[in-house]
């Protein structure tokens, strides 16, 4: 696949490792000088430093044989004019733009929002852009999963099936602690698998022979009623646990729900996090509200919350309090600790900071912990942060421009591919799958499936009933599947399923 990326930030240099890595052709254009050296010296890729909003300078990165072009710079308007641009060289291209101002989403009313893959995508495409893509629609989307599941961890739910994928931090002297996996079934019956074992800086896709240590992360899948007790073996026994509600999965808890949520920060991203957790009516929605803050209308309905809002600038508040009138908007400062104790902000079921300052975010929320807060979710900017965060017993940290990573790339796989998820700092994938009668494995055994670096097939959607495939497995055509790879697994995965990747 031969791409162009434009920006060498956080964002493109990351899809440029991540794409070179799996041998793809790459072209990054940065017009700041020091970027561009800084990326040239670490990457396996063609940098060119010069301005992407030029038709030569993109003729030089190849546009005119190229698949992709990714635009990731500062600026919405040099993003969406170099799609603009490339367009008219090349109209077969995949256009992706990141965007941060919703007045760009509000321009062609007939798009839609993705659940899946979280990315406005368009009836008739604006400028030519295939995707747009948008930090704070893409970070409060994973903020607002994560509620869903009551803050217990990093949890992946997979769409159509009961199935999700909970990671577990292994206590000292819980019953996972010096655990064998090849008597796994003798301590955990049912249908469940690990899938993943997070060990220091090193990640292990297990087999019969690997044994567990306290402070591992291990991934299992599991059904939702059975990881209620996967939650209490590793020693975390505040896990919510779930039952079926009409067309969704719906929480509760076997103790207190979570009701009273805090936010911290007012920004664009604080109010997309209330907006999704209010759920208010089209008819309660002022036209304000029917911009970039209505796109999760009816997401997550849950009744008789109390949200909070705090937010230093008194202007911002005035907003908010005029936005969310059922939320009481604190115009105050978080480090101030008088406050935190007027406000009874201690006994907080969950507190989610969303400031623009990853620092502040890490230590209000360990700080609030340290006062009683049940949980807490942190928007942090990179992998970096998020590491430091998790170390100091973060419940959920969020990575912002990982998301927007994993994004860029679910949209940029072709064939049966519907979405992609990274671990481990980009060195486990998860890949979501639909077989069709052309995919290179279909109406064959498990057998034929072998990935050098290592894989594992975790999860089968086969029309209405999901399943973990066992050694008696063929795939089969309309088969969604659901496969976690090491790092440079994906060309092998490309000649299995005949997906481009």
């Amino acid at each position: 696949m031969r791409v162009i990326i434009v920006g060498a930030g956080t964002v493109g240099t990351q899809l440029a490792r991540h794409l070179t890595r799996e041998k793809n052709e790459v072209s990054l254009i940065e017009s700041n000088e020091e970027h561009a050296r800084h990326a040239s010296n670490r990457l396996d890729c063609l940098v060119i430093n010069n301005e992407g909003n030029s038709r030569a300078v993109l003729e030089e990165a190849g546009i005119a044989r190229a698949d992709a072009l990714i635009c990731v710079t500062s600026s919405d308007e040099i993003n969406m004019i170099i799609c603009g641009i490339a367009a008219e060289s090349n109209p077969a291209l995949i256009k992706i733009a990141r965007v941060k101002n919703d007045d760009y989403f509000s321009l062609k009313r007939s798009g839609s929002f993705s659940n899946m893959k979280n990315t406005f995508t368009q009836d008739a495409k604006l400028l030519g852009i295939d995707h747009f893509v948008h930090p704070n629609i893409e970070a409060s989307q994973s903020a607002l999963n994560a509620i869903d599941h009551n803050a217990a961890g990093d949890i992946l739910s997979f769409a159509g099936t009961d199935y999700e994928l909970g990671s577990i931090e292994v206590a000292r002297e819980s019953p996972f602690d010096g655990l064998a996996l090849k008597d796994y079934r003798t301590l955990v019956p049912g249908n469940t698998l690990v899938t993943l074992v997070e060990r220091e800086d090193e990640c292990i896709l297990p087999s019969g022979s690997t044994v567990l240590k306290s402070g591992d992360r291990v991934f299992i899948l599991a059904q939702e009623e059975d990881m209620d007790k996967l939650f209490e073996m590793g020693n975390k026994t505040e896990r919510p646990f779930h039952t079926k509600g009409e067309g969704r999965t719906r929480l509760r808890r076997k103790e207190k729900v979570m009701r009273k949520i805090g936010i911290v920060g007012g920004g664009q991203l604080g109010a997309l996090i209330a907006d999704g957790l209010f759920s208010r009516g089209a008819e309660e929605q002022s036209e304000k509200s029917k911009s970039l803050l209505s796109v999760f209308k009816g997401f997550i309905k849950k009744n008789n919350r109390k949200i909070f809002i705090i937010e230093q600038d008194y202007a911002l508040c005035k907003e908010l309090s005029a936005q969310f009138p059922h939320a009481v908007v604190l115009n105050e400062d978080i480090s101030d600790e008088n406050f935190v104790v007027e406000e009874q902000l201690n006994d907080l079921d969950l507190i989610v900071t969303a400031t623009g300052n990853q620092e502040l975010n890490i230590i209000t929320a360990l700080y609030l912990k340290s006062r009683g807060v049940k949980r807490a979710i942190v928007m942090v900017a990179n992998d970096g942060y998020a590491r430091i965060a998790k170390r100091l017993g973060i419940d959920v940290v969020i990575p912002v421009k990982s998301v927007i990573v994993d994004s860029i790339l679910s949209n940029l796989m072709s064939g049966g591919v519907r979405g992609i998820h990274r671990l481990g700092n980009g060195a486990i994938s998860i890949f979501e799958i639909e077989i069709d009668a052309a995919s290179p494995l279909a109406e064959k055994p498990i057998t034929a499936f072998h990935i050098s670096e290592g894989a594992l097939l975790m999860l089968v959607e086969r029309g209405k009933s999901a399943f973990i495939p066992h050694g008696d497995y063929i795939f089969s055509s309309g088969d969604k599947i659901v496969i976690i790879t090491k790092k440079d697994s994906e060309k092998e995965m490309e000649k299995y399923f005949g997906v481009r990747l």
